[in-house]
């Protein structure tokens, strides 16, 4: 390095990296100041007259060490700058391991961090006297008057009630903040008297609330929050400080463990509807609904700094599976607003310990939480740790890591491990959870680690396998005994006080009224439901498309920039599509696609799509954007129609996490259609969770309405077990009373129609859509430009012009690609005693348009289902079922297709294609 380039000793070179480096210089000039060059002879000199004048040494100036021993010219009694270094270094890295962060282990904590003492860091008894001054910010010295006060001081802020764990973060400036924020906040005094107060006042709400509904209704299943009590008053801070932060919207996702101390104490939901729902008497739902710790709730939080809405999402039993549909919800807010503002929502999260680390939907979701399609600017995570997952206990047994946040890690998010009995540490990890968040837009993990204070649910008898720590559990003290006793002795409050408080509480259930915190200016209004956004309803029966308005949208979005390099078959295809706007050729899937979404955003729907190769389109024809071939420069041309907002995002390749954060998007922007496509449609199944539990049944258990459309790519064209078959049978079988809507369009004008009367329908339901891939190209799948501004979607086709009704001896029924295949045969040999049906709506069933074909052709009897599915897949046993109700005895729907097998489809090209010719030649 050369000496122009060093002026002084605050260059930013000298920080801890090169401590051991300026070190060995710096005893090479106290041994023999000639051996160095002029460079260093002269900084070290002023060096040294700098430390006689100030007995103080500011060479660092990172915050990560500045150390200084004041009698620094004695020269055997000096603890040197890098031992102290290493010493502060050691809390700030590894002080988290031996923190006093386990309630039911205190004395273990005590024997360990006894054990970190001056013989543990190898310092003799003649150093331990001197002075050490710290220059802890650039302003400003600590001083400590001997070895055992900086030490006390560095275990009280790295080893006390809170382990912090942010040695993993890569960016300095947010090691930096933490390293700042610790370092000059945490401390005893970091509560005032009437933050106590608030704390303890939640603190016998909590604790009060689960012992009056365990005396009240005993032996019912509650999963009760003792022993991790001081989550009541962390959600309250949360609600407060974020409020404070100009937070207008709160999602809330957790399992079952203390949800219904939160529905009462945090949402503010009526103490009588609970106590309904506890007897069985309250029907809050028309269909079935669901068990009370699934149920969400929707309030206001009112303050003296503002107000925001509280949202707690309904899930189901899945645990960990509500944390991306929660992200959605927060990212659909986002995207609603003007501008695009990440710290006007705050999704907080909260976790069980052995599902967090257990289930692989956690990694999903961490894995695509900082990507521009899904981040919503961070989330406040909450570990509701009670350190057994059921029935299992043993460390070794429930992970393969020391914590069950290690895989926090892998998004480089700060980890706060907090003792349960200090609610007060507590309250200062989600303060600064929520101002990390704020800064730097991520994650960030409190681990609240208590015990479960009774068995998984309120009949279990946890003592059968875990007697020595259900013998702890048995004679510890509650929290709320812990902390009433600690403000009694600072003189707080009186015991008097204490009752009091418990009594006003109790009275409060006893009524059965809703209940009001008493902590900080706190209110709850109830809501009834999220106010939704509403959407744009277009009368399917009167509204007509404008040939000129579709033919004007058609050449916006698909005339390219002339100074762009563009792919030659990029470029080809969309030179095709000016051919379709010049009506010289008919238009093809991808083109009908692109043109639903520009007329929806002409009339100010949003449109957004995601999934794995979206924007491109796995199969090559969405190609939504365009790439410079030489820049990498990118450019969309559905964004040249402003109306509405377009939106489309390559997800990371993640099925389940991805399609629950779009499911969650799409229950509250009722103004955007809301699409995920599957690479291959077979790909969903890894997503099974979320088309079972939310897409096909939110409706029916929590009255909650997802307009979400699935784009499932399927077709028999010998690719495989993996990569034919969007299991169409599944759907169906899910589907009831209306729930859900299962198309299988075959047509672009299909797809253009069946996209746009969904949206003009509100989006009340979800929509399925087997979508094609052979068929994206096929001549007879393009539709010419009429039935674009002229049609609309048809659940039933077939050609009535080319039949004789008389001659018809048979009637054959399908959907999908096998319909061309057939039709293909039917020309070649000049079929014309066969109606051929094809059906594009499977559910609900056209029951009305099939009946009235049939009317037609009642004399015939011989009629047939054709499908590439086996037997006992596909849309076969669906359709039996339908037709034995509609069909008169003596006609008999007969099956035509592959036999049953447990696999989808053959990946032998061979086989493939010799099976698909048996089923095609049976039409004879």
């Amino acid at each position: 390095m050369s000496k122009k380039k060093i002026k002084n000793f605050n260059e930013s070179w000298i920080n801890s990296m090169n401590q051991e480096y300026l070190e060995n210089i710096y005893k090479k000039y106290l041994k023999n100041k000639n051996s160095l060059d002029v460079f260093w002879k002269k900084n070290f000199k002023k060096l040294n007259l700098y430390v006689r004048n100030k007995n103080i040494n500011h060479n660092i100036q990172n915050n990560e060490i500045n150390v200084i021993n004041e009698n620094i010219k004695s020269k055997f009694h000096i603890i040197s700058k890098e031992k102290i270094f290493k010493i502060l270094s050691f809390f700030r890295k590894k002080g988290y391991k031996y923190s006093n962060i386990n309630p039911l282990e205190n004395l273990k904590y005590q024997e360990e961090i006894n054990k970190i003492d001056d013989s543990f860091f190898k310092i003799s008894s003649k150093k331990l006297d001197k002075k050490i001054i710290l220059n802890i910010n650039k302003n400003k010295n600590k001083i400590f008057s001997n070895f055992f006060s900086f030490l006390s001081w560095l275990k009280k802020k790295y080893c006390h009630t809170i382990g912090f764990e942010f040695n993993h973060l890569s960016i300095k400036k947010e090691k930096i903040w933490c390293i700042n924020y610790i370092e000059k906040k945490w401390n005893k005094n970091f509560c005032t008297k009437n933050k106590k107060l608030d704390i303890l006042n939640a603190i016998i709400s909590s604790e009060t609330f689960e012992n009056y509904i365990n005396s009240k209704y005993p032996g019912y299943k509650r999963f009760s929050l003792e022993g991790n009590d001081a989550l009541i008053p962390m959600l309250y801070e949360a609600i407060i400080f974020s409020i404070q932060k100009n937070v207008k919207h709160l999602y809330i996702g957790m399992a079952h463990r203390g949800r219904l101390n939160v529905l009462i104490n945090v949402l503010g939901k009526p103490v009588k509807n609970l106590f309904q729902e506890f007897s069985g008497k309250f029907l809050n739902f028309i269909n079935t609904g669901d068990v009370k710790y699934h149920l969400g709730f929707y309030s206001q939080a009112i303050t003296k700094y503002g107000s925001a809405f509280l949202n707690l999402e309904y899930n189901p039993s899945h645990l960990e599976i509500i944390n991306p549909v929660v992200m959605g919800i927060s990212r659909s807010y986002i995207d609603s607003l003007k501008y695009f503002k990440k710290n006007k929502v705050l999704s907080i999260m909260i976790h069980g310990d052995a599902s967090f680390i257990g289930q692989g939907i956690t990694q999903e979701t961490l894995n695509m939480s900082q990507t521009p399609g899904y981040t919503v600017g961070g989330s406040l995570h909450i570990i509701i740790n009670n350190q057994i997952g059921f029935t299992t206990s043993n460390v070794n047994h429930m992970r393969s890591s020391n914590y069950c946040t290690d895989v926090v890690k892998m998004i480089e998010s700060p980890i706060f491990h907090v003792n349960s009995d200090d609610p007060e540490a507590a309250i200062f990890a989600v303060q600064m959870a929520i101002k990390y968040k704020k800064k730097f837009k991520k994650d960030v993990f409190i681990d609240l680690i208590g015990y479960r204070r009774y068995g998984h649910n309120e009949s279990d008898e946890p003592t059968v396998t875990q007697p020595l720590m259900y013998q702890k559990i048995k004679n510890h003290s509650t929290i709320k005994t812990i902390y009433s006793d600690k403000l009694i002795q600072e003189n707080l409050i009186t015991k008097n006080q204490f009752l009091k408080i418990i009594s006003n509480y109790q009275k409060q259930l006893d009524n059965k009224l809703t209940i009001t915190p008493n902590y900080d200016s706190l209110k709850f209004k109830l809501k009834s439901n999220h106010k939704k956004k509403e959407n744009i309803f277009v009368n399917l029966n009167k509204h007509k498309f404008s040939k000129n308005k579709l033919l004007e949208l058609f050449k916006i979005i698909n005339t390219l920039p002339q100074n762009m390099h563009i792919h030659p078959l990029v470029k080809k295809i969309y030179m095709n599509r000016m051919y379709m706007a010049n009506q010289e050729k008919y238009i093809d899937w991808g083109a009908a696609e692109n043109l639903a979404y520009a007329y929806l955003l002409n009339i100010g729907i949003s449109c957004r799509i995601s999934g794995e190769d979206v924007v491109r389109g796995t199969f090559f024809h969405r190609h939504a954007k365009i790439y410079d071939q030489k820049n990498n420069n990118t450019y969309v041309p559905l964004k040249n129609i402003s109306n509405g907002k377009f939106f489309i995002w390559n997800s990371v390749l993640s099925e389940e996490a991805v399609l629950a954060f779009e499911y969650g998007y799409s229950l509250r922007n009722r103004n955007t259609l809301n699409i995920w496509e599957a690479q291959f449609g077979d790909f969903s199944n890894v997503a099974q969770v979320v088309i079972d539990q939310f897409i096909t049944s939110s409706k029916e258990k929590w009255n909650q309405s997802s307009g979400i459309v699935m784009l499932l790519p399927h077709g028999y064209e010998g690719q495989g077990p993996e990569h034919s078959s969007a299991r169409i049978e599944r759907y169906l079988q899910l589907s009831a009373k209306k729930n859900i809507k299962i198309c299988i369009p075959t047509t672009a004008s299909q797809i253009f129609h069946l996209l746009c009367s969904h949206a003009f329908k509100g989006m009340k339901k979800p929509l399925i859509i087997f979508s094609p891939k052979s068929l994206l190209r096929h001549p007879l799948s393009q539709s010419s430009f009429i039935e674009f501004y002229s049609g609309k979607f048809k659940k039933v086709i077939y050609k009535t012009n080319l039949l004789n009704q008389e001659h018809i001896k048979k009637i054959i029924l399908c959907s999908g690609k096998i319909y061309y295949e057939l039709l293909e045969v039917y020309n070649k040999h000049q079929i014309s005693n066969i109606l051929l049906i094809k059906i594009e709506q499977l559910y609900p069933f056209p029951k009305k348009n099939i009946l009235k074909i049939f009317k037609k052709y009642s004399y015939v009897k011989n009629i047939f289902w054709y499908q590439e599915e086996p037997r006992n897949q596909g849309a076969w046993t669906y359709i039996k079922n339908v037709f034995d109700k509609i069909l008169s005895n003596e006609i008999i729907i007969k099956y035509i297709g592959r036999p049953a097998s447990s696999s989808s489809a053959t990946g032998n090209l061979y086989v493939h294609k010799k099976e698909q010719l048996k089923i095609i030649n049976s039409i004879f």
